[in-house]
């Protein structure tokens, strides 16, 4: 199940590691975020990229070298320079262990990559659109509209696209839920972050009774074991195929929200003071809002609704790097890849031979983290003298 953060914008405490009043790190430009690669933490940020894109190199290994057959670590690297071009001598191994890592589990390892990094850059966004660290990726309810065309697709046994007719009905049903949600939030021509909230709320709590209904409707046993699979998120059953499409979400995404990393650092020091340097509040809300909804819905489609991901990187993430979104977009993008690669393989060893779904142990993970939380920015207010 996945995280059902209260988001209201008017909270006044902004992400952890964002300072003061929800204010961004100062640096030495004169401007929110200035001097982002100067000085000491220009350096521990460099030295942060290094260290999480060698555990991401040695953790994909090691995605791809567990499993029901183990494949020695340097088995697994001589398969894969062997399929790049990187090594030409004769094979050492199987065709059956070839065919088991490049095949079966690489494409795994790679959906766990993109889904975790895309999760956390879009939690760490939108808790800076809403200014409200308790935000995630599936406050628009994004999730449950995904969920309805997955459970609409295996109830009904739909195949229009083959294979791919789970995936194509999830990411049409979290498309429709995100215009559902703006054409209910906009009144007199604008969207404000709590109107948008409450109506993803609202709408995620209509399609999730909606899905129960279904389920309920269509056969037992075998249906009823495919739609909780789904709904709990997993890595299982992707092909080469399909990961372009989740891979060019999230390149796309990330590369404009690096873009646009300036702006999200204003946010973070009000809505007065990012009006006045000359940001367009709502128009950027906006727009940002439909870019993390799409790249959602992208991820969802492909992976299912893996919670708790975009709620607790984000928040690691700042206590290493500071609250400059150009370093903590990046950083958050390998800190999730390298976190779901290891909840994956967790989740083929931990009970062996049965997998327990991925988002079973991130939500795991993220319930007790999220309670802290809460709890921590409770104390904050209280101390503060805020209600």
């Amino acid at each position: 199940m996945t995280a059902k953060a209260p988001a209201s914008a008017a909270a006044r405490s902004g992400p952890s590691g964002a300072g003061p009043a929800g204010g961004p790190d100062r640096g030495t430009g004169g401007e929110p975020g200035g001097g982002a690669g100067r000085g000491p933490r220009g350096a521990r940020f460099a030295v942060v990229l290094v260290a999480l894109g060698a555990a991401l190199v040695l953790s994909a290994v090691a995605g791809m070298a567990v499993g029901s057959v183990r494949v020695p670590p340097g088995e697994v690297w001589g398969i894969v320079t062997h399929a790049l071009g990187l090594d030409r001598s004769e094979p050492s191994w199987s065709r059956a262990r070839e065919t088991i890592v490049l095949d079966v589990r690489a494409p795994r390892v790679l959906l766990g990559a993109v889904t975790g990094a895309g999760l956390a850059v879009v939690g760490a966004a939108m808790q800076a659109l809403v200014r409200n660290p308790l935000a995630e990726p599936y406050l628009l309810g994004v999730s449950s509209g995904a969920s309805l065309g997955a459970v609409t697709v295996i109830v009904f046994g739909v195949s229009l696209f083959g294979p791919l007719s789970l995936s194509a009905a999830a990411f049409a049903g979290a498309l429709l839920t995100l215009l559902l949600v703006y054409t209910t939030a906009r009144t007199g021509g604008r969207i404000t972050p709590v109107r948008l909230v409450l109506a993803g709320v609202a709408c995620g709590a209509v399609l999730t009774a909606v899905t129960h209904l279904l389920l309920l409707a269509g056969d037992r046993g075998n249906q009823a074991r495919a739609v909780l699979a789904w709904t709990l998120g997993g890595l299982g059953g992707v092909r080469w195929g399909t990961l372009w499409l989740p891979g060019a979400a999230v390149l796309l995404g990330v590369g404009v929200l690096l873009t646009r990393a300036r702006s999200l650092n204003l946010l973070l020091a009000g809505e007065e003071s990012a009006t006045t340097l000359g940001l367009d509040v709502g128009r950027f809300r906006a727009r940002m809002f439909v870019l993390l909804s799409l790249v959602t819905g992208v991820l969802v489609a492909a992976a299912g609704p893996i919670g708790f991901v975009g709620l607790i990187l984000p928040h690691v993430v700042r206590l290493f790097v500071g609250g400059d979104h150009r370093r903590v977009l990046p950083t958050a993008a390998l800190a999730g890849a390298v976190f779901l690669v290891w909840a994956d393989i967790a989740a083929r060893t931990v009970a062996a031979p049965m997998e327990i779904p991925v988002g079973v142990l991130t939500a795991l993970c993220g319930g007790p983290f999220f309670l802290w939380l809460m709890r921590r920015d409770a104390g904050r207010a209280a101390g503060r003298g805020v209600a």
